[in-house]
């Protein structure tokens, strides 16, 4: 029986890593859980979790995480499986020396990592798709996927949905425009916010709910997809898991606008946007799907599966890389710190 641990950092992990958690026990594998942060308390009954102890008694032959860290002195394969599509900030497309195998969701990823990993040694890459989007591309509410859009609601139903940093945020920027569309009934809103979104600006959205805007604290976005005809949002990677329904999106400022997107500069451009985008412009559609495949061409919902085929082939292959990790040592000093584990890195 093979042995997976799943490590999370934040509760977005349980979205990404549950379906994982399937593939495995279908495949009579044992799948549990180690968070150094947020999301153990999330877990349900039938999953396990560990503390530090625990893991390296168990000694599983992975360690599957979204996050950008995991600890050196875990046993098992270390494997990255992303906590989101690259949206143009910082440090996407960085190696942070921790692991022994990166999955990829697409081309466009997978020929950027794979040319670092040429050029490095230490880690090997294969495209697998993410694992988050399984039960999307499965579920039957979007079909839609597969084929020609649903019509636009009446009325149209708006997906306003930002990400936490203020220099990447349009959350403060367009509340007056948000406050102001929400009131006429024109349109319906939905808003959602990444976890860590200020308190006070999360409080300022929530005050705006009534019978044409709600506030939606679902752990999963995924789940908001089918009911909204469009998204509304900033340089956030939700915005291109929402693509991959072949639904419009309006950006405010994004860091790396495209013909995907329709990307405005200016408060005053957010309502004809928005206009535009629920007309569903022939160019911007084909630009959509487009994008769609560069960035996550399976459509089947079964990354989690490739995932653990890669896992497999790696070990298979001897487990090792061509190079040694280096040896990151202030990195491994600060998760020591964060875990509080301070005793022999071999098990």
């Amino acid at each position: 029986m093979k042995k997976y641990l799943l490590y999370g950092s934040e509760r977005y992990a349980l979205a990404i890593l549950r379906p994982l958690q399937d593939a495995i026990r279908r495949r009579g594998g044992e799948a549990a859980w180690f968070f150094d942060g947020p999301g153990a308390a999330d877990l349900v009954e039938g999953e396990r979790l560990l503390d530090v102890r625990g893991v390296r008694d168990w000694k599983p032959d992975a360690v599957l995480t979204p996050g950008n860290h995991l600890p050196h002195f875990f046993p098992g394969v270390k494997v990255e499986v992303f906590h989101g599509f690259d949206a143009g900030k910082p440090r996407h497309i960085y190696i942070r020396g921790f692991f022994d195998l990166y999955c990829t969701t697409g081309p466009r990823d997978t020929a950027q990592f794979q040319a670092l990993a040429d050029k490095l040694g230490h880690f090997s890459v294969a495209q697998t798709g993410w694992p988050k989007l399984d039960p999307m591309f499965k579920r039957d509410a979007l079909r839609e996927i597969a084929g020609p859009l649903p019509p636009v609601r009446d009325p149209p139903v708006i997906l306003y949905h930002s990400t936490f940093s203020p220099s990447w945020s349009a959350a403060e920027t367009l509340y007056g425009e948000v406050r102001r569309l929400s009131r006429d009934g024109r349109w319906r809103w939905i808003v959602t916010f990444h976890p860590k979104m200020p308190a006070e600006t999360v409080a300022r959205y929530k005050a705006l709910q009534n019978e044409h805007l709600r506030f939606a604290e679902d752990d999963n976005i995924l789940d908001l997809f089918p009911q909204v005809d469009m998204m509304c949002s900033d340089t956030s990677s939700a915005l291109s898991e929402f693509l991959l329904t072949g639904k419009p999106v309006v950006t405010f400022r994004n860091r790396r606008p495209g013909p995907q997107l329709i990307d405005i500069d200016q408060v005053d451009q957010f309502e004809p946007a928005i206009a535009r985008a629920l007309s569903r412009p022939p160019e911007l559609m084909q630009a959509i799907a487009e994008f769609g495949l560069a960035i996550h061409p399976d459509r089947d919902g079964r990354s989690s599966e490739r995932v653990l085929d890669a896992i497999d082939a790696f070990i298979a292959g001897g487990g090792r890389n061509r190079r040694p990790k280096p040896a990151n040592l202030w990195r491994k000093l600060k998760l020591r710190r964060r875990i509080g584990y301070w005793g022999p890195a071999r098990c």
